[in-house]
């Protein structure tokens, strides 16, 4: 189990102490496979400033379009969630029942067709699963299409019966804020958006990402598909919210390590997004945490990445 520990730090440094660090904690703890809690935090904290170190000191590209990369995939994450019980699903060709996410029906074109049903000839969540793709590979002409196929089943919903009935439905969840149907423009848009910059802003220059980064999503796909547990349940908004804070804290201790702002990019992005979300709906927000404390969340890691960047500039000790 320590080798999982060794996923945090780059391929290099793998290669080179790999080796070295697993002898080093098979001696400092024998006959255990995973060291003690605090060991383990401080190695996954050692593996991300190191991967953050090297992405700093990298030349190939500049620190805005790292960032903006990096907001693009938060983006067709975010987008993707909702829907991960519903792709499994189609991709499996199994029918949910009861269990469906909210829509009128769920499966392939055109067995799913039944009373007082709209067919759809594919489930919406293709289109951020393509984006996350693409952009993971480093190809954001890819994941351009898809986001505007995203925009045009946001604006057709109950209109259209390529991607049918979408749309989540129900309140917010716990945590950092309301959640973002189809039918709201706004992260389909500035995902469209992030991805035309990537495009023009010569994307041979994009880190390539490998495959073994969509482990995490076909396994959250098939757990929410496996045991039915669809975006409203609160189980699984939870662990929604665990992740979302936990991205908060690699990107504040990446900022904190390298004094670089790359990671401030998607964080205030995804804030944007999240809080347009409460502005325009806030009756969805769910009654766990006042609207003012979930406000305060979305926008507190923004100056609190930059605070940490200008200490790293400036000398000053930091934690």
């Amino acid at each position: 189990m320590n080798r999982l520990l060794l996923a945090a730090y780059p391929r290099a440094y793998r290669s080179r102490q790999g080796e070295e660090l697993l002898a080093t904690l098979a001696e400092a703890h024998p006959g255990r496979s995973w060291p003690p809690l605090r060991e383990t935090a401080a190695l996954v904290r050692g593996g991300v400033q190191t991967r953050a170190r090297a992405a700093a000191d990298d030349p190939a590209r500049p620190w805005w379009l790292d960032g903006a990369h990096l907001a693009a995939l938060a983006l067709a994450a975010l987008a993707l969630v909702p829907y991960l019980q519903d792709v499994w699903d189609w991709a499996l060709r199994i029918d949910p029942g009861g269990h469906a996410i909210g829509f009128r029906f769920a499966g392939w074109y055109p067995w799913a067709q039944g009373p007082g049903t709209q067919t759809r000839m594919l489930p919406y969540g293709l289109l951020p699963l393509a984006c996350v793709v693409a952009l993971l590979r480093g190809n954001p002409w890819i994941a351009l299409p898809a986001s505007a196929a995203m925009i045009y089943a946001g604006a057709t919903v109950g209109s259209s019966t390529i991607f049918g009935d979408e749309g989540r439905v129900g309140p917010g969840y716990y945590g950092l804020a309301a959640p973002i149907r189809a039918h709201d423009l706004a992260l389909s848009g500035a995902l469209l958006l992030t991805c035309a910059v990537l495009t023009v802003c010569r994307p041979g220059r994009l880190r390539r990402r490998s495959y073994g980064w969509l482990v995490p999503v076909a396994l959250a796909m098939a757990v929410a598909g496996g045991l039915h547990i669809t975006s409203g349940d609160p189980w699984f908004q939870r662990g929604q919210l665990a992740l979302e804070v936990a991205a908060l804290a690699v990107a504040w201790v990446a900022t904190a390590a390298t004094g670089d702002y790359r990671w401030l990019i998607p964080v205030a992005v995804f804030a944007i997004v999240r809080t347009q979300a409460i502005v325009v709906h806030p009756d969805w927000l769910m009654e766990s945490a006042p609207s003012l404390v979930v406000l305060l969340g979305l926008i507190m890691p923004l100056p609190a990445l930059a605070i940490a960047a200008q200490r790293r500039h400036s000398g000053t000790p930091h934690g």
